[in-house]
């Protein structure tokens, strides 16, 4: 059996904007996250904006693009979807309301502390119309450590357990050999030119 996959959190979520600069005045100089890496050519951008040591968020800018119809966080729809909003964790209460503190000081529309037990949570959209959502931890309530399932009627795989599940999909037959292991050139291969002095000089970020 191969060994389990070590994650180590979001790498990064990928979304779209239409207009960088809001986008950067919103996520780097209004919530705090610094601007890490940047790619580009013209009719495309690509940022990437540090969340915490392991995770980040970026943003594609892609000409035509528009904001979404603002969604209220949670509410039901039908026909295609595939994402409603994201939460950022915040280190405790105080954070939260810096935070709140912050976009009311804006002008940005935040909703009220939201105590949902085992977080409490702020709501706002950034100039894109993501519907985004802050939470900080409840202490003494860790659903990680201590996993709750109070769905009156869980799916029948949730009652399996908590940890994966064997037998569910078919193991590979060999792990591929490392002599056959080998990575094909990207985008990002423009930073690591930067980083070492082999490309054209570019903005430090």
């Amino acid at each position: 059996m191969p060994a389990p996959v070590r994650y180590t959190g979001i790498n990064h979520l990928a979304m779209a904007t239409g207009d960088m600069g809001s986008t950067i005045r919103f996520w780097r100089d209004l919530l705090g996250m610094r601007l890490v890496a940047g790619l580009g050519r013209p009719g495309y951008r690509h940022y990437f904006f540090e969340i915490s040591a392991t995770d980040m968020i970026a943003f594609f800018e892609w000409d035509g693009v528009t904001p979404i119809p603002e969604k209220d966080h949670g509410a039901p729809v039908t026909g295609p979807a595939a994402f409603d909003h994201v939460s950022f964790g915040v280190a405790s209460d105080d954070d939260l309301w810096n935070l709140k503190d912050r976009l009311e000081a804006a002008g940005v529309w935040v909703s009220e502390v939201v105590d949902h037990g085992f977080i409490h949570s702020i709501y706002a959209f950034d100039p894109n119309g993501i519907a985004i959502e802050f939470s900080a931890p409840v202490p003494q309530v860790d659903v990680r450590r201590y996993p709750v399932m109070a769905d009156q009627d869980p799916h029948p795989a949730a009652l399996e357990g908590n940890d994966p599940q064997p037998g569910h999909w078919p193991e590979p037959a060999q792990a591929t050999p490392r002599s056959e292991r080998a990575a094909y050139p990207g985008e990002g291969r423009q930073i690591v030119g930067v980083i070492g002095g082999d490309a054209a000089p570019a903005h430090p970020v």
